[in-house]
């Protein structure tokens, strides 16, 4: 009877304790974003003419300036990334809302012989701006006609 009840005791201590945790498998690293070669995860300008403007995405800010007006600095949440399509959406303490729509079509900005990878839309309050995007990378290294 005594090797019954030392049997029962290990089933009734191995029931109560706790089960064993295994250690959490490592995480994969992110894989960046790439819309039309363009690897989303480095600054990146948007910009166009008549006005001219310029929008600076990095990884924690998107600041909008123009010529023509005050320039806006919100953080930047990241992309939401749809096909050919990213979206930075976000807004100023103020509630006015700046939305960046990258669209991976070479696009021309009119006034020179550069081809931008991306073409781009911002939305700042109620105006809608239409012009191009690429790497800052890109805009540094490609010469200037």
């Amino acid at each position: 009877m005594r090797p019954i009840l030392a049997v029962g005791l290990v089933l009734l201590a191995a029931a109560c304790s706790e089960p064993a945790v295994e250690p959490p498998a490592p995480a994969e690293p992110a894989t960046p974003a790439i819309l039309g070669g363009v690897d989303l995860g480095q600054p990146l300008r948007a910009l166009g003419t008549e006005p001219f403007w310029a929008v600076d995405i990095t990884t924690d800010a998107i600041a909008y300036s123009a010529v023509d007006s005050e320039g806006v600095r919100v953080s930047n949440p990241g992309p939401t990334v749809q096909g050919t399509t990213a979206v930075y959406a976000s807004a100023a303490e103020d509630g006015t809302a700046l939305v960046v729509t990258l669209i991976a079509t070479e696009c021309s900005d009119g006034m020179s012989d550069r081809t931008y990878p991306l073409t781009a839309r911002v939305e700042l309050g109620g105006q809608t701006l239409n012009g191009c995007a690429a790497s800052v990378a890109f805009l540094n290294s490609e010469p200037r006609p």
